[in-house]
């Protein structure tokens, strides 16, 4: 017996927490195993479901990414505190039948903690683990992909064993397109741009009209929300208006660094290491040139809609990627692909899967299969991450390939905002000369990515080339998110080892700007021994590195007024100012007494902000080193003093 080709009682659930988008794709294309072996197979974020919906299915696999601290992606906390309420019992989810995969760096101190916490909280839940966790390393030479691509391929073989399928059912085979349960229809109300084949007419069921239907309380908008305090977790959408778009470093540096200052209406707070996500669009002529290639000229301003494929469907939630634009009421397919989709995303092997279906080039198909097939991951990789070749570069070197239409939102990736650290904090949310309630303030400082790749092609980042184009006066609507340094007014008194080369340095500015109000605001102790009350906030130095002090040497001249107000100690790396190249870390060897004091005997706190890569574990190195030469500790000794730290909180890393 089967229900719309799946067989009855085969069902699994796909979950994911994602930060940046990596574990929403692995569950999409989880899903897509899954319903090639007849399972109906549903796939949503975790904060849409309740613990119990577990429960429901053959199996659960819980796909998720750690950020910051060791923390769970801002789509998963509602269901993590959901998991650990006390008065759940211990059985409470004996009839669920799990596994879960984790996307970490290892940079981070903390990798993978999420993925590890969740899963056995799930076991402490007497959960059935049926098939062992997976862990991926983003910095493994091969990305993700080199845990992800063997968990898969033996997870599929055990289902194929724990669930075989019944008699007269084979798994469908990879060159058979599975049919979206969404895509782009047309509506009695909007201009006709062709059938998609499912009939839709007067009684078709609209995306905009759906909310995800395992947990319809928790979906709310943030927009026209009254924000008051950053005390909610949750992401806070605001209306901005760009004052500012400076350049920092001089035309003759090799790179371009800005510092953008936006201002708020409404009074919100936020605190050091919160960022603002913004989201970016596509460059009009890529936009065109897409639209030009598919010959979608002509519906190109039309308006569109999306309709499930199967109108009976009754158990059917929203795809992640059509989340973000679901409630639009005016969607054309111009706007979809200049806000929605990402034509400059570096593709992932199932793009080349579902585009090979739209070409009828033999050597073209038989081409993009390959670069879908698992067993040639070093071609891939060659052709797309080596190179950056992006979405919009492969299908105009593959010129055969035309999409219909009614797939294009299934089949490009979905543009996400990229989030940046505040780089203000302290009165410098106001504004200067502004009192409170007067709106609120928000710099940042943004690197603009511009490079050529090794196969001499320019390339751009998709959201700093839109924000280096944006003027005074320009509004935007942008997202407030708490960040993982989690700063607290009760450490303020501790001190603080801030190391941050480069853009790293921004929250650190805002750490910095929040610890000098709250040394301006301390009333002094008329019963101390000093004249100097330096007790509301302790030692604060800053470590930093950049190529040049003439080129970028960000917020010195703040730095060098803020020495005379607060306990303020700057220590400069510039590598390219002489011959022998100096960095951060070998500054803070140099300063060993001053770090062991304020790290090992006055129980001070570490910030470690910046560019992912090799600087977090030479940064981790010089700080041992700096902890056996000053404290005349043995090695395993320091790495376990610092490990202490990590376990205090008093040791947090923020890369990117």
């Amino acid at each position: 017996m089967t229900t719309n080709g799946q067989q009855v009682g085969r069902s699994a659930s796909i979950l994911f927490g994602s930060e940046t988008g990596n574990a929403c794709d692995y569950a999409e294309e989880l899903g897509r195993i899954s319903e090639r072996l007849h399972f109906h197979t549903t796939i949503t974020k975790l904060d849409d479901v309740e613990p119990s919906y577990l429960t429901q299915f053959s199996f659960v696999v819980i796909i998720i990414s750690t950020t910051g601290q060791g923390d769970l992606p801002l789509n998963a906390r509602i269901f993590w505190k959901e998991l650990l309420r006390k008065k759940l019992p211990r059985s409470y989810l004996q009839n669920a039948t799990f596994t879960t995969f984790g996307l970490g760096d290892s940079s981070y101190p903390k990798f993978n903690w999420a993925a590890r916490k969740l899963h056995k909280r799930l076991l402490q839940l007497s959960a059935n683990e049926f098939y062992p966790r997976g862990e991926a390393n983003e910095r493994h030479d091969e990305g993700l992909d080199a845990s992800w691509v063997p968990w898969s391929t033996d997870l599929r073989n055990h289902l194929l064993q724990k669930f075989p399928l019944g008699e007269g059912f084979a798994p469908i085979p990879d060159n058979v397109l599975l049919e979206p349960k969404w895509l782009l229809a047309t509506t009695p109300e909007v201009a006709g741009i062709g059938d998609v084949g499912n009939d839709a007419g007067d009684d078709v069921r609209l995306l905009k009209d759906y909310t995800p239907i395992h947990k319809q309380d928790s979906i709310q908008s943030s927009i026209g929300q009254t924000l008051s305090s950053s005390t909610n977790e949750g992401p806070m959408q605001l209306d901005v208006v760009l004052q500012t778009n400076r350049r920092l470093t001089p035309e003759s540096h090799w790179q371009d660094v800005r510092h953008l200052e936006f201002f708020c209406p409404v009074t919100v707070d936020y605190g050091p290491g919160d960022v603002i996500s913004i989201q970016p669009q596509n460059a009009i002529e890529d936009v065109q040139s897409m639209l030009k290639m598919m010959s979608w000229e002509d519906v190109a301003d039309k308006q569109i809609a999306f309709a499930p494929t199967n109108k009976d469907t009754k158990d059917l939630s929203i795809p992640p990627k059509t989340a973000s634009f679901h409630k639009h009421s005016s969607l054309t397919l111009r706007k979809l692909l200049t806000e929605y989709v990402d034509l400059t995303a570096i593709p992932r092997r199932s793009f080349f899967s579902l585009i090979a279906h739209f070409t009828n080039d033999p050597m073209h198909k038989e081409r993009l299969l390959e670069f879908a097939d698992t067993k040639y991951t070093d071609e891939l990789y060659d052709y797309t991450t080596r190179p950056r070749r992006s979405v919009l570069e492969v299908l105009q070197e593959f010129d055969s390939v035309k999409i219909p239409l009614q797939w294009a939102a299934t089949v490009f990736p979905e543009l996400r905002g990229r989030q940046f650290s505040i780089a203000s904090g302290g009165q410098l949310k106001r504004g200067p000369g502004s009192g409170s309630g007067s709106g609120t303030h928000f710099d940042l400082l943004v690197a603009i990515v511009r490079y050529k790749t090794v196969i001499k092609k320019f390339r751009e980042g998709v959201c700093t080339r839109y924000l280096a184009g944006l003027s005074a006066g320009t509004e935007l609507r942008v997202t407030l998110q708490k960040g993982s340094l989690n700063f607290k007014k009760a450490e303020a008194k501790r001190p603080v080892v801030m190391i941050a080369p480069g853009t790293g340095v921004a929250p650190m500015r805002s750490l910095i700007w929040e610890r000098y109000m709250l040394h301006v605001n301390h009333k002094p102790d008329t019963n101390a021994s000093s004249s100097t009350d330096f007790d509301a906030v302790g030692e604060t130095v800053l470590f930093y590195g950049c190529r040049s002090s003439g080129a970028d040497h960000f917020f010195n001249e703040e730095w060098d007024a803020l020495k005379e107000k607060m306990p303020l100690q700057v220590y400069t790396a510039f590598s390219r100012d002489q011959d022998e190249k100096i960095y951060v870390q070998d500054i803070i060897r140099k300063q060993a007494a001053l770090v062991y004091r304020l790290l090992y005997l006055s129980g001070g706190m570490a910030y470690v902000c910046g560019s992912s890569g090799r600087m977090p574990q030479a940064v981790r190195a010089s700080l041992t080193d700096a902890f056996q030469r000053a404290g005349n500790m043995q090695a395993n000794i320091a790495e376990k003093f610092l490990e202490l730290l990590e376990k205090e909180g008093r040791y947090k890393q923020e890369t990117w």
